[in-house]
């Protein structure tokens, strides 16, 4: 079972699962094409969104459970 962490950057996560990109529109996210996500963490992406870092990781990790 794949699992994601905050310092994996947002182009990692979505290689580990593109099911990952819908959850990270509807939190929004909405910079999944642009270039600071090949080099942005989870973390530093959701401190830029004003968003829980922690919240969003769990989702996405238990998305990544159902699989």
């Amino acid at each position: 079972m794949a699992q994601v962490s905050k310092d994996m950057t947002i182009g990692e996560i979505i290689m580990v699962d593109q099911g990952v990109v819908p959850i990270l529109l509807a939190s929004g996210m909405h910079c999944i094409g642009c270039p600071s996500s090949q080099g942005e963490s989870l973390e530093e992406a959701a401190m830029v969104h004003g968003m829980d870092a922690d919240e969003l990781l769990s989702t996405i990790n238990e998305y990544l459970e159902t699989k």
